[in-house]
């Protein structure tokens, strides 16, 4: 509704509800619009990859026809600026969802060897997901030596632990060890095969068509470099990736 301005006794009123609504706006854009307006959409191909009886034929596979999200969100860099070149390739067929990470010139840290173990300490990426429709979301974590973490929560606190799914859940870890100048360095790369029960889909669904929020990280809490980095961006004051409302959407054709 315009203010009435006939009256010179009308201009502070109409100030207010000026002022009302530019915060009403302003609160609105940042608690609805933020992540949305900044969420990265990802349309991940279909591809025959369980044709492909080896992994290395498997990830050649992958690297070709997979579409690439590249990890370099650093979304806290007073805290923590570091930066590596990572990125994912992502695919589906149906009944899994593939994933083949690369990371760049790390210092790594490579302690935890058993799943379930605190894996985010090591040189680690992960990837969380969130079926369309639900408030749970699950996380799959792995380090360099494919030790994985993966859980369904419902906060980041209350969580169950997928163990019946873990064995189902294919990794494939490589290392190359080199030297920049007198710094030792790794190039890794990590090869996931997440089925759709793990992900929380039924037998009788396909993931052909469907629509995932999600987001890819790379991190390593005690690493000689610590790093928070991701796909989709995250407006938080300090690092947190347990947080649904900055996902991404995965488009599964």
């Amino acid at each position: 509704m315009p203010c009435v301005t006939g009256r010179r006794s009308n201009p502070p009123t109409c100030s207010i509800i000026r002022r009302f609504f530019y915060l009403y706006n302003l609160c609105k854009k940042d608690i609805f619009g933020k992540n949305t307006r900044n969420m990265k959409n990802l349309h991940v191909p279909n591809q025959h990859i369980s044709h492909y009886e080896t992994v290395f034929d498997k990830i050649k596979l992958l690297l070709e026809a997979g579409v690439e999200a590249v990890i370099d969100q650093v979304n806290w860099k007073d805290q923590y600026p570091k930066s590596l070149p990572v990125t994912v390739r992502v695919a589906h067929d149906g009944e899994r969802l593939y994933l083949c990470y690369n990371v760049t010139a790390e210092a790594v840290r490579v302690v935890n060897t058993e799943d379930f173990g605190s894996v985010w300490q090591d040189s680690c990426v992960e990837f969380f997901m969130q079926r369309e429709g639900e408030r749970t979301y699950r996380n799959f974590e792995c380090n360099i030596l494919g030790a994985l973490l993966a859980a369904k929560h419902e906060t980041r606190e209350n969580a169950e632990h997928l163990t019946e799914e873990m064995p189902s859940i294919f990794r494939h870890s490589s290392i190359n060890h080199r030297y920049e100048g007198d710094r030792q360095v790794s190039d890794w790369s990590l090869y996931l095969e997440i089925p759709k029960k793990a992900m929380g889909f039924e037998a009788g669904e396909s993931l052909s068509g469907q629509k995932i929020r999600a987001n890819f990280y790379k991190c390593g809490d005690e690493t000689p470099e610590p790093h928070y980095i991701s796909w989709n961006p995250i407006n938080l004051p300090n690092p947190d990736f347990h947080v649904p409302q900055f996902f991404g959407l995965l488009d599964l054709e």
